[in-house]
């Protein structure tokens, strides 16, 4: 058993954006052609604390080094307060010979990159019509943080940056710490979240709200609105837009703001393409007058691709602590069945 804390995550990701980028469009391709397996997640939440909740992502991915695991993942909002993050998670990677656990690696971040990644790949996708000169990030935590870096990775140099959040403190000091990441560009902390989603074309909606609150009408025609935190937008908003999601099945559950829209409208005819269509052809983005919603569920094949991927590269830089005697039988037995192939490196950046 390799466990992988966060200290190596952080040391194996670092500087790797377009890696993780290049992982996921493969991983969506792949989940588009349907070579992987995703059951629905499953939600643990508490009677007294409606806000906390834990989240088991099982998933397996084909390919030439398929995986298959669990990312167990839980968001407690209250911890910003205590000065701890929200949100806090593990993976756990299957042999799919024995089906022996061989990784247990901290997910945090490997969840926060993931969900950048896919962000910023939507963003590629639906700008390239019209690069947008600057982004407004709603809320400033730990995702948006991440949503930045992988937009700086990806997209040209942008002009501009505005964020907001309901504490303008911590607005203040996002700013402060995420001019590192986009040093051409000029900071402004918003006053209000309608003056975040009129200042820029792009707009990263990365916030803890568990009930709509927003609705677009402040954006300029054709903006492109990345729904990272899924519960934001009104059911208006969300039917007075285009709307591309990762899967329409995952998406419209656990009342996101899309599954609230399914709810009125009696039908998913509001979702115009999965982003695994975008990436295939089999869909095109639609044009730059639409104001374009991006809703990604989350998917846990990302997660646990993206693990995999870590652990490769633990195991080539000698990262991590081995365990043996975990669980019953030969563990050196287990560690070579379980020893990825080195046949196909490049298959995964």
């Amino acid at each position: 058993m390799l466990i992988l804390g966060h200290d190596d995550v952080r040391a194996v990701l670092a500087g790797r954006e377009l890696d993780v980028v290049e992982l996921v469009r493969d991983t969506y391709r792949r989940h588009d052609e349907g070579d992987t397996a995703l059951p629905h997640s499953v939600f643990l939440r508490f009677p007294d604390s409606p806000r906390d909740r834990i989240i088991g992502l099982p998933a397996y991915v084909g390919g030439p080094q398929p995986v298959a695991g669990l990312k167990w993942i839980s968001s407690f909002p209250g911890n910003i307060d205590r000065g701890v993050a929200r949100a806090s998670a593990a993976v756990v990677l299957n042999s799919l010979e024995t089906g022996h656990p061989v990784a247990f690696i901290e997910g945090a971040l490997i969840s926060a990159q993931r969900t950048a990644a896919s962000a910023a790949l939507a963003a590629d996708l639906l700008t390239g019509q019209a690069r947008p000169a600057g982004v407004a990030l709603i809320g400033c935590g730990v995702i948006n943080f991440e949503v930045l870096r992988f937009l700086a990775a990806l997209l040209p140099p942008f002009e501009q940056v505005v964020v907001y959040d309901h504490d303008p403190a911590r607005a203040a000091d996002f700013a402060v710490r995420a001019a590192a990441l986009c040093p051409k560009a000029a900071f402004t902390v918003a006053a209000s979240a309608t003056e975040a989603l009129a200042a820029q074309p792009l707009i990263s909606l990365a916030t803890t709200a568990g009930e709509p609150h927003l609705d677009l009408s402040p954006c300029a025609p054709g903006s492109r609105v990345l729904h990272v935190s899924l519960r934001d937008l009104t059911v208006e908003a969300v039917l007075g837009a285009a709307n591309v999601v990762d899967d329409a099945d995952h998406v419209c559950r656990e009342r996101t703001s899309l599954h609230l829209a399914e709810q009125a409208t009696g039908g998913r005819d509001f979702i115009d393409a999965s982003i695994g269509q975008l990436i295939r052809g089999r869909a095109h983005a639609p044009g730059p007058a639409r104001t374009v919603v991006f809703s990604p569920f989350g998917l846990g094949v990302l997660d646990l691709a993206l693990a995999a991927w870590v652990r490769t590269q633990a195991l080539r830089q000698g990262v991590g602590t081995t365990v043996t005697g975990f669980i019953t039988g030969n563990d050196s037995g287990q560690a070579a069945a379980a020893a990825p192939s080195h046949t196909n490196e490049g298959a995964n950046p």
